[in-house]
């Protein structure tokens, strides 16, 4: 089981996750989710937010943009962060499921993603 983080506006994905204040967390098993939830992100300190990451179990961060400072500190953590990622985040969420998420529909223009 895994257990990814998308951060979102707006029933999309967050321009930058710096600022974000929505996840919606979703648990996959065999390429099927078997949990999702709404999570809120109270604290604005880059610390206090990794640490609800790691606590929260969370495996995987998909984003948008993302301050260098703040993914290496997530990734540190032991938490993959896949950035520069923009759509609908309904869509975004399928993408990852069924493993199409690098095909380059979800790239945030004018960024290259990198899988870190």
């Amino acid at each position: 089981m895994t257990k990814t983080a998308f951060s979102y506006w707006n029933r999309r994905i967050a321009p930058v996750f710096d600022i974000a204040q929505r996840l919606h967390v979703v648990e996959v098993e065999s390429g099927r989710i078997t949990c999702e939830s709404e999570e809120t992100l109270t604290e604005d300190l880059i610390i206090l937010k990794v640490r609800y990451l790691t606590e929260s179990g969370i495996d995987t961060l998909v984003c948008g943009a993302i301050s260098s400072q703040f993914s290496e500190l997530i990734v540190a953590c032991g938490i993959r962060v896949i950035p520069f990622v923009a759509g609908d985040l309904e869509d975004v969420i399928a993408a990852w499921c069924n493993g199409s998420l690098d095909s380059g529909n979800f790239d945030m223009p004018g960024c290259h993603r990198a899988f870190l």
